[in-house]
């Protein structure tokens, strides 16, 4: 017989995946609003995706919404591949003629660069992916 889980196991998956995105969502204001860093079109693009799940995450928390998932999934999912594809042109996987930057900041520039290797496109893969894989265990934990 497979365990049981109760609702506060899904609820703090959701918890979870809220304040990923929430913490995002605020790390993208606080580097385009205090530090002046301009976001480049694939920023914005993964921005269309993020804000939106810090709310209806927080929506689906408060009264607990099972079906929440159905609704914030398929955006931290978009928000992954695009995540995915700024990462591949930051590294220089994707050539130049496939790259959507053209006016505005520079897609590939490094602004940030924590310890030598940690930049915004791979923190916002990560944060796309650890939403993604929160929403799934939280899918099967409530059986959606």
């Amino acid at each position: 017989m497979p365990p049981q889980h109760n609702n506060h196991d899904g609820w703090t998956l959701l918890f979870a995946s809220w304040l990923l995105a929430s913490t995002a969502t605020l790390g993208s204001l606080f580097l385009d609003k205090a530090l002046g860093m301009e976001p480049c079109s694939l920023c914005w693009y993964q921005r269309v995706f993020m804000y939106p799940l810090a709310v209806i995450l927080l929506v689906g928390l408060l009264p607990l919404d099972r079906r929440v998932a159905r609704y914030a999934l398929p955006l931290a999912m978009m928000g992954w591949v695009l995540a995915a594809y700024h990462l591949l042109m930051y590294a220089g996987v994707i050539p130049e003629s496939l790259q959507p930057c053209g006016s505005g900041p520079s897609c590939t520039e490094d602004d940030l660069g924590l310890f030598g290797f940690i930049n915004i496109p791979m923190l916002s893969l990560l944060s796309f992916s650890a939403i993604v894989a929160l929403l799934i265990a939280f899918m099967k934990r409530t059986k959606q």
